[in-house]
């Protein structure tokens, strides 16, 4: 199998780079970079630049805003993305809802949703797991019991990421409780504005309030807001979570990560020297960089089997990816950290004095280490993943 970039797709990488580099942002670039939260206008600023130039959903049907790109092409353009320290287009838009939407809903809901979801006019969130219901997806609780033309849901959801900006919440909701686990339940649209919906803050380990609580209390949704069919949610959520899971690897910002401590690490004193000089580190680095090649080979074998089967779905090996991808994620935070040493405990970047130079940047990396932690358990927990990977794969 030739994993070789043919000239064109050399030259499209070259595109894409110079364009990102030359349009979005330095400043929004540089907070993606040096882990620091993005604001509300960030976000919407930098996916409206890309959707201007038709990149924010090259993998949608090209009627809906697409592009005619290949599988290659597809991961050049997310690959240089992160390398660049682009903000990537709002997940739950454009990975998540966009495609479903696009492949099972109605025609009234693709001419209503799909382009204002593309440009960021309309802000999603995600309204799938509960307190009891979060690896264990099917034991969803929250219902929506049918009353003429609409749906009354009770429940709540929870670790809510974003919410707080959001304008719709797309759901899964339980329609037949007497059906078995995944057989009964439905996706539903929702306007975040419909009253009985309230949504409360959790803030995380690093102090950042990024996700959240939704309480819906008698929330009446229009039956028209149902994607596909009723009691087959479970199918749309299968088809959501398996393109998540095929970007959650992220192996162009690990690349970006890996460069970046590289050059702090020349810079940085240590001793009589600097960092760079502790062989033991170099080594940790060197190991994390041979993974994360070997990573790199085997999502261009996925992408290259689907192209010569001439599909086009998500396939079950982005579980694969999904593991190996969030834990070298996580391994490229723990080297971060150990840059900053006690510079990078919370709240420690409010560093003053003559280190301010060489160590503001330290407690962005401390929260950048807490909030990885999350990276192995959402888009399904690594475990789920060793399940999947055993039945869809293996066949056990």
């Amino acid at each position: 199998m030739d994993l070789r970039f043919t000239p064109e797709e050399t030259a499209f990488r070259a595109e894409v780079r110079a364009f990102l580099r030359s349009e979005i942002p330095a400043g929004i670039r540089r907070k993606v970079s040096e882990g620091r939260k993005l604001e509300r206008e960030d976000i919407v600023a930098s996916q409206r630049i890309l959707n201007a130039k038709g990149w924010a959903v090259p993998h949608w049907p090209v009627e809906w805003g697409g592009q005619d790109w290949s599988a290659i092409q597809r991961y050049i353009f997310t690959e240089e993305l992160q390398q660049a320290a682009v903000p990537l287009p709002l997940q739950f838009n454009c990975y998540m809802v966009g495609p479903v939407i696009a492949a099972f809903g109605s025609e009234a809901q693709k001419r209503r949703f799909l382009a204002p979801t593309a440009n960021l006019d309309i802000w999603w969130c995600q309204g799938f797991s509960e307190p009891g219901a979060g690896s264990d997806l099917a034991s969803l609780k929250t219902r929506a019991v049918r009353d003429g033309d609409s749906y009354v849901v009770n429940g709540q959801k929870t670790w809510t990421t974003l919410g707080q900006y959001a304008d719709w919440i797309f759901c899964l909701v339980r329609t037949d409780p007497e059906a078995k686990k995944q057989a009964g339940i439905s996706f539903l649209l929702i306007d975040m504005k419909t009253p009985g919906i309230t949504v409360r803050p959790i803030v995380t380990l690093e102090g950042h309030h990024e996700v959240n609580e939704v309480f819906f209390d008698d929330v009446r949704v229009p039956a028209e807001n149902l994607v596909g069919t009723e009691n087959k949610g479970w199918d749309y959520a299968k088809f959501l979570l398996a393109n998540e899971r095929s970007g959650i690897a992220r192996i162009g910002m690990t690349k970006e990560r890996i460069a970046r401590i590289k050059r702090l690490a020349r810079e940085l004193p240590s001793g009589a020297g600097t960092m760079w000089d502790d062989i033991g580190f170099r080594t940790r680095l060197a190991q994390l960089e041979i993974e994360l090649k070997a990573l790199e080979i085997t999502q261009m074998r996925v992408i290259a089997a689907q192209m010569k089967a001439g599909s086009d779905r998500p396939d079950p090996a982005s579980s694969i990816l999904k593991i190996k991808g969030s834990e070298l994620q996580q391994t490229s935070t723990e080297l971060l950290l150990e840059l900053a040493g006690p510079y990078g405990a919370v709240g420690a970047g409010r560093v003053t004095g003559p280190e301010s130079a060489a160590f503001g940047w330290a407690d962005a990396a401390a929260a950048l280490y807490f909030n990885n932690r999350k990276v192995s358990i959402y888009g399904g927990s690594n475990e789920i993943q060793h399940n999947v990977i055993a039945k869809a794969i293996l066949g056990l």
